[in-house]
């Protein structure tokens, strides 16, 4: 979980140099918040369908427990645990690769580090409540992480991208806070990206409504045909 977003960092900030394409900077901001798709994807996952695959699922189903703190209180440890991630990779990728950061800009780059992770874990919810229909989680989780490393401009700029990809990037995590930590660190202040912080807001709070009501519904199409399996 440490090590793998230290290679894909150096991965691409040397195929960057090769091609002189961008700096290293481009390269360890964009992967190092990016990777923090793999705890929020895949953790979010499990929550889900770790409980389905215990049979204890339905317990909790059944439960009277209120299904706001019981699925959205999952989501912090995820969070967290997705932003030390990111920072970890961003620290020491910028350290091997000697990217200076301002020191003025560390704050406001953790601050973007969490909110990002936070919108990711929306789009985990969601990716969590199709394991209620899916058997193999993993290869949905792998196969949106892909999406993710090419549409939100962590290794190929938005602008280099065909329209209707950027377009699309535009709805997805990463793509506003990745732009607003590269502001950052080229010397912007926080209030200069406050517009890509709320947007990033935004996106992970429609994705994590919009994954809750999945799960509800699931879980009505579950009472209603007695069964959990229906995928």
């Amino acid at each position: 979980m440490l090590v793998a977003p230290i290679f894909q960092i150096l991965l691409f900030a040397y195929i960057g140099r090769s091609a002189h394409l961008r700096s290293d900077e481009f390269y360890v901001i964009g992967n190092a918040l990016q990777y923090a798709s793999i705890p929020c994807l895949f953790a979010m996952a499990q929550s889900v369908g770790g409980e389905r695959y215990q049979q204890t699922l339905g317990a909790i189903l059944v439960s009277p427990a209120p299904r706001i703190p019981l699925f959205f209180g999952r989501s912090l440890p995820v969070v967290l645990n997705g932003a030390f991630v990111s920072a970890f990779a961003l620290v020491a990728g910028s350290l091997i690769l000697g990217v200076h950061l301002p020191a003025s800009s560390l704050a406001p780059l953790a601050l973007v580090v969490l909110i990002a992770s936070f919108s990711c874990t929306g789009l985990g919810l969601m990716n969590a409540a199709l394991s209620l229909r899916i058997r193999e989680n993993a290869v949905l989780s792998n196969a949106i992480f892909g999406f993710l490393l090419i549409f939100t401009g962590a290794n190929v700029p938005l602008d280099a991208l065909p329209g209707w990809m950027s377009t699309a990037a535009q709805g997805m995590p990463f793509t506003h806070a990745i732009a607003a930590a590269r502001k950052l660190a080229a010397g912007a202040s926080l209030g200069d990206v406050g517009g890509l912080v709320g947007a990033e807001l935004l996106v992970g709070a429609i994705y994590g409504l919009a994954g809750y009501g999945l799960l509800r519904w699931f879980e009505v199409q579950s009472r209603r045909h007695a069964t959990l399996e229906r995928s």
